[in-house]
């Protein structure tokens, strides 16, 4: 298994519509489990391989305090969702940074786990939450789309500063 580099706000890539996954290959689980390693690694609850640079709709999630409950969902679509909920989300591609989404309270899903079989789903409070975040990664949103527009840009402008200075330091 490998680390795999993450991709920062604002990079553009970021912001790609990832491809439906048509076969599960060998190399498209090596990927899963890069995934889950980079993703427990952080730590964080949450993947998307967009995030990675994979523009592939394959998202990793895992939120249980003993990071015993992985959950890998390939080609994730949301086929009903109910309520709403309020929570404070950040992300690894925003790094250092969080606020407050607005997203349904109760999902019901349906993805091809690892092995490529479909299956249905139900989520509630943090792991809806976890969901809806990362798909919407797959469709290149992130949780600063929710902001307003003032917190965005100063959450942008902090990020570029913070490449900049880190560019500056690896030349010297």
């Amino acid at each position: 298994m490998a680390l795999l580099n993450l991709l920062h706000y604002p990079d553009p890539r970021l912001r790609q519509r990832a491809h439906p996954v048509e076969t599960v290959t060998p190399e498209l689980q090596q990927l899963i489990d890069n995934m889950f390693e980079t993703m427990y690694e952080a730590p964080a609850i949450g993947l998307a391989a967009s995030q990675v640079d994979v523009q592939k709709r394959v998202i990793t999630i895992d939120v249980s305090e003993q990071r015993n409950y992985p959950l890998c969902l390939i080609n994730p679509e949301i086929i009903f969702q109910d309520g709403k909920q309020c929570a404070e989300e950040g992300c690894l591609s925003v790094p250092g940074f969080y606020g407050s989404v607005e997203r349904a309270s109760q999902i019901t899903f349906r993805a091809m786990n690892r092995e490529g079989h479909t299956f249905e789903g139900q989520a509630e409070g943090l792991l809806a939450v976890c969901i809806q975040h990362e798909i919407d990664h797959l469709e290149g949103k992130l949780f600063v789309d929710y902001l307003s527009d003032l917190k965005r840009s100063r959450i942008r402008k902090k990020l570029e500063k913070q490449a900049r200075e880190k560019q500056t330091f690896k030349n010297e």
